[in-house]
């Protein structure tokens, strides 16, 4: 065995052994505290596998192939990263609680999943651990069993039920279409240029992916799983777990064939789900909630690129939306940290309350965090004209969401005496908010997509920061609004607007309640029709 093979093979066997002793019930309740070390090989891997290795695991009726990519590198050391920091956090939050070892169980069979889908070769490995991630998540939604998770639970398994048949039904064209039959997914995206299938395999891969990052409006899962669950499993979800469907776009989507049909409808339905977050998210006050339409919004960036690169045949996007993605996962992880830690604690407070408020403005761009690096890695595939407006717009609908979520940051405390957080949340969540700053600037030399000299030149500076002035100022006269006495009876343009948006989501949610009444094979159904007429319109 090379090192590359050990240290991938372990990244999963760790998880995978302690998910093992989980069956001993002496040992099960001892698990938060060693889950917390599970994701180290992950991270190892990241960092010292080397450029693109690969690993093979053969059985007589199985085969596994392991790989990992530049993609692959940035979006497994953000999540392991996270996966760590988040474990620490629930080894403390869980450690009075009833059934933390069967928590913790769920927890490494997300884990398990989440790993594996970044690092499968192969299209059997991958769809095996992509339902494995599914079934962890669902266990850890689940896991408080009130009514409210319990409903969120049931939709989530519902919806990503119908995710996966659309993404098995795109797999199946796929591997028909590969040259000597290869499951290998490199080999079979490259037949897909040849395939008298190809846009159709494309769309049902997108459809199902798309569901899997919560795009509009396949997105009802999403803010339902995300208030309903645990802290730290809304931290790993948010920030980890949806990149399954993040890295399933970038493996899968034929960029350099390209396909301008379902790439241009990708990137639509990206951009409306970037604004559908903003404008729905300003009109919750749960921090949580706040957070999912965030989650929403940003996935429609990604979703945005992605469709830009399939349909123009531009394979270079595919390490900007992971670069873009690994920083996600990092700042959402770290803010559903905060909201769980809240601002209750006067002699701590500052802890929470300031890193919170960069990582918001990091997500919107801020120059010189992070998130100003994850901007500056899209901006080449965008381009000018209206996708340029496009992402200052989004800048600007990022600022306004993200300092919503900041005001409301205080009501998610746990405790309202403001008695002394406990270190083991605190610390994990100032770990996470550090990484989040920092780690894109020491992953900058895996990609040649932002050139130093540009990052630092006055005009992208200015470029940045103009979206979030527009975005605070517009939070800033909307507090205005609310701490103004009212001599005349008369709705402000702030009223009027705040009026609508509530009378948009409230329309949302009837349409939502109806949804979620469904079961999954009327979803698929659903799915599969919608995805049939439009390849009928265009004439494909």
């Amino acid at each position: 065995m090379t090192d590359a093979t050990i240290l991938l093979s372990s990244a999963l066997a760790l998880p995978g052994v302690l998910l093992l002793f989980c069956l001993f019930p002496s040992v099960r309740v001892q698990m938060p505290k060693f889950a917390v070390i599970a994701p180290v090989p992950a991270l190892a891997a990241a960092c010292f596998a080397g450029r693109d290795p690969s690993a093979v695991f053969a059985a007589h009726f199985f085969q596994v192939d392991l790989a990992l990519d530049i993609a692959g590198t940035l979006l497994l050391a953000a999540a392991a990263i996270l996966w760590i920091c988040a474990g620490l956090y629930a080894a403390t939050e869980m450690r009075s609680t009833r059934n933390a070892g069967n928590f913790s169980a769920w927890w490494l069979t997300a884990m398990l999943g989440n790993f594996g889908v970044v690092m499968s070769a192969d299209i059997a490995s991958f769809y095996l651990f992509l339902a494995v991630g599914t079934i962890g998540a669902y266990g850890m939604i689940m896991h408080t069993m009130t009514p409210d998770a319990r409903r969120a639970s049931v939709t989530y398994i519902g919806f990503a039920l119908a995710g996966e048949a659309s993404i098995l039904i795109g797999l199946v064209l796929l591997a028909a279409a590969s040259p000597d039959h290869s499951l290998l997914i490199r080999d079979a995206v490259a037949g897909l240029s040849t395939s008298p299938w190809r846009d159709l395999t494309v769309a049902f891969l997108a459809l199902g992916f798309g569901l899997k990052i919560g795009l509009v409006p396949l997105h009802i899962w999403m803010p339902l799983a995300y208030t309903a669950a645990p802290i730290p499993t809304a931290a790993v979800l948010s920030g980890a777990a949806v990149k399954a469907g993040v890295i399933g776009l970038i493996r899968f989507m034929p960029f350099d064939a390209g396909s301008v049909n379902v790439g241009t409808g990708l990137a639509m339905v990206g951009i409306v789900s970037t604004f559908y977050g903003v404008a729905v998210g300003i009109t919750r006050a749960n921090p949580k909630t706040i957070l999912a339409y965030s989650s929403i919004s940003q996935m429609g960036v990604i979703a945005t690129l992605i469709g830009i690169g399939l349909a123009t045949a531009n394979a270079g996007v595919a390490i900007a939306a992971a670069f873009y993605g690994a920083h996600h996962v990092l700042v959402k992880g770290g803010l559903f940290l905060a909201a769980g830690i809240g601002v209750s604690d006067r002699r701590n407070g500052w802890l929470v309350f300031v890193p919170a408020a960069i990582l918001a403005f990091a997500l919107a761009g801020l120059p010189f965090t992070g998130g100003y690096l994850a901007k500056e890695a899209v901006k080449p595939f965008i381009g000018e004209g209206a996708f340029a407006i496009f992402a200052a717009l989004s800048a600007a609908g990022t600022t306004l969401l993200m300092l919503f979520f900041v005001t409301r940051l205080g009501s998610a405390s746990h405790d309202p005496r403001g008695t002394p957080t406990a270190s083991g949340l605190l610390v994990p969540w100032l770990a996470t908010a550090f990484f989040a700053i920092t780690i894109p600037w020491l992953s900058l030399s895996l990609t040649d997509a932002i050139p130093i000299s540009e990052v630092n030149s006055i005009a992208d500076l200015w470029s940045a920061i103009w979206p979030i002035l527009i975005g605070s100022g517009l939070v800033a006269l909307w507090l205005n609004q609310k701490r103004q006495p009212r001599e005349i009876d008369v709705a402000s343009a702030a009223d009027i607007f705040r009026r609508v948006m509530t009378i948009c989501a409230s329309t949302v949610e009837r349409a939502e309640a109806i949804l979620r009444q469904w079961q999954a094979g009327s979803i698929s159904l659903l799915a599969v029709t919608t995805v049939l007429i439009v390849i009928i319109a265009t004439g494909r």
